[in-house]
């Protein structure tokens, strides 16, 4: 097991009556990619503001990178970057302006800083911009936020709802920025977004009214919900399957796809796998498929997440 660069234990944050964290356990490992995922208003923010020190727990602890954030201080700050879901610029700065003042914050200067900004500027694809960072797409004011959370080289690296104003090309060159500090950093990636988190996260933690859901690396967690689901291909008469299934108590959903094949969301593997075949012999049709099927992450998500609020 690698070492955990967040270590969260029975942590609780309240704001008069409403509970924005309620009793969260979170581990994230040092070096990974770590998705923190939950829809709008469970939480998120609040966990980044209690590991970043802004604010403090009503109970419970925080560690981040083994050190406890209430009394750390900016022993531990130093060794953090962070990106806030909206981030402030000077627009008049061109982008290596800005990466050398953020530099100079954190006491960097000379040939270290020079070799720093080159290397972040390549990194956010900006080595050769000009134009000031007000004349910038939204893509390009994320690439250099994130340019700029780095500056000081940081274990760990805190990103709130980076892509969440993005078109689909600023938010691809922005996740393919995040996926190329793997190994390199720790990056804890906060979002709503679960095509984002599927595409870079090594693991993810998902959140829901102030409660962690589940936390697993995401091949575990898509092969655990995997199980639930079953496809199925027949040479003919793939309607009258399709029908034959839905009726059955242990098939939540069923799904075809344009080619005649099927996609069976289950509550009993054992049972569909013992049954299907039989509904197959019965409808004098051949199987041609039965094999275990993968969950997306947002299926495994909406199942999680619909299935606390039911």
């Amino acid at each position: 097991m690698s070492a955990a660069a967040i270590q969260t234990t029975a942590l609780t944050k309240t704001y008069g009556t409403k509970r924005a964290l309620d009793g969260v356990d979170l581990t994230v490992p040092e070096g990974s990619v770590f998705g923190f995922l939950g829809p709008n208003g469970a939480g998120k923010t609040t966990m980044l503001r209690l590991i970043t020190g802004l604010a403090r727990p009503t109970s419970g602890s925080v560690q981040v990178l083994g050190r406890d954030v209430a009394t750390a201080g900016n022993a531990v700050r130093a060794e953090l970057g962070f990106l806030p879901d909206v981030p402030g610029f000077y627009d008049w700065m061109t982008a290596e302006e800005f990466l050398r003042l953020a530099g100079a914050l954190f006491g960097l200067g000379g040939a270290r800083l020079d070799e720093r900004v080159a290397s972040l500027l390549e990194l956010a694809d900006l080595t050769d911009v000009r134009t000031p960072v007000g004349g910038f797409s939204r893509g390009m004011k994320q690439r250099l936020g994130v340019a700029q959370a780095l500056v000081n080289a940081p274990r760990l690296l805190l990103l709130d709802e980076p892509t969440s104003a993005l078109d689909p090309m600023g938010r691809k060159d922005l996740l393919d920025m995040i996926a190329s500090l793997r190994g390199r950093t720790t990056v804890f990636f906060s979002t709503h977004i679960l095509g984002d988190v599927e595409r870079v996260c090594d693991a993810v933690a998902i959140l829901d009214q102030g409660r962690v859901v589940v936390q697993a690396p995401i091949d575990e967690l898509k092969t655990t919900y995997g199980a639930r689901k079953v496809l199925v291909d027949v040479t003919e008469q793939a309607d009258a399957l399709a029908a034959e299934i839905g009726r059955r108590p242990w098939a939540s959903a069923v799904e075809r796809d344009p080619n005649g094949s099927m996609s069976v969301t289950v509550t009993d593997v054992a049972v569909a796998q013992h049954e299907i075949p039989a509904m197959v012999a019965a409808l004098h049709t051949g199987l041609v498929r039965m094999d275990a099927g993968e969950m997306s992450l947002e299926e495994v998500f909406v199942e999680l997440v619909g299935g606390e609020r039911r």
